[in-house]
């Protein structure tokens, strides 16, 4: 996976984090988690998608999809979307402390969702072409 991590590395030091504090390893787990799933079309993310419109937060995360601006969210919506087992097991592979994860995903989230949906919905089979999409989140 060497274009990956070469783009993680490259996204984490445009985040402003380098590869100090678990940024990159972060970015790498979100990509992670994303690209995986079997249970709808575009795997992961779609899965994620439907866990943020069964926890009535489907505006937000359709913001995030969409062309237009990003709604926010905060680390206490988050955490009730995504669970805190997946909270912890992110916590444990980045080694970052669980409050300072979800707070760093409330920040890199929308903007990871926001690049690899570039034309508004959701990829179709996947992330498909993960350095192309990826390449999009680093000209921001």
């Amino acid at each position: 996976m060497g274009l990956l991590d070469q783009v993680v590395g490259a996204l984490g030091g445009a985040q402003g984090g380098g590869h100090g504090g678990g940024q990159a390893e972060l970015i790498h787990a979100v990509i992670g988690m994303l690209g995986s799933g079997s249970g709808s079309q575009s795997g992961g993310l779609g899965e994620l998608v439907a866990r943020f419109q069964q926890g009535g937060l489907g505006d937000v995360v359709s913001s995030w999809i969409s062309t237009g601006q990003n709604l926010p969210i905060s680390a206490d919506q988050l955490s009730s979307v995504l669970g805190q087992d997946a909270i912890a097991g992110l916590a444990q592979k980045t080694g970052l402390p669980a409050g300072d994860l979800t707070s760093q995903l409330t920040q890199m989230l929308p903007q990871i969702i926001d690049g690899l949906t570039p034309n508004g919905q959701l990829p179709q089979g996947g992330l498909g072409d993960i350095g192309s999409l990826l390449g999009g989140l680093l000209r921001r």
